[in-house]
């Protein structure tokens, strides 16, 4: 009996070794990571104060699956009404990375700090309109546009916007 007993328990270890099955109490594989099938961007202002505008690009769950985001994605403005990147992508402001599973209907936000032009001097920031942004999810190569009017500087040596790795709100 000792012996079909420990048949069955290497049986099993086996199985789990393998992967075809997880033992009792194991935590779930992770849901996939999200990519632009499941988040649609948007960009909400929250505040404003010396040459600063702060606001939060907000990434939705509009699949009907969980998935995973981590990090920092790609923030940059774009123009002249196709899509051309004006100035310089947005600098990476240090906070904690982590691995968040979204639910469906579930948000994430990165904070941005969107610099103002007016401190430049005009030979050197070149302002000029801005359509908007154009925003990476993090480890995709395609982006999503966000609609957000205002001025940035041309010149790709002037950042005007940081922002943060993605968190829950």
């Amino acid at each position: 009996m000792k012996l079909i007993k420990m048949a069955g328990a290497l049986a099993v270890a086996g199985l789990v070794v393998a992967g075809l099955v997880t033992p009792a109490g194991a935590a779930q594989a992770r849901p996939a990571e999200c990519t632009n099938a499941e988040l649609t961007a948007s960009y909400h202002r929250t505040d404003a104060g010396m040459n600063h505008v702060y606001g939060r690009i907000v990434l939705r769950n509009t699949s009907d699956h969980a998935c995973t985001v981590r990090g920092y994605g790609g923030l940059s403005f774009v123009g002249h009404g196709d899509g051309t990147q004006i100035g310089a992508a947005a600098q990476r402001t240090p906070s904690r990375v982590r691995t968040i599973v979204v639910r469906p209907g579930q948000r994430v936000v990165s904070e941005v700090a969107q610099g103002r032009t007016a401190p430049y001097p005009k030979r050197r920031c070149h302002p000029t309109h801005v359509d908007g942004f154009r925003v990476y999810l993090p480890d995709e190569t395609r982006a999503q546009y966000v609609p957000h009017p205002t001025r940035g500087c041309r010149n790709p040596h002037v950042h005007l916007l940081a922002h943060q790795a993605y968190r829950r709100p």
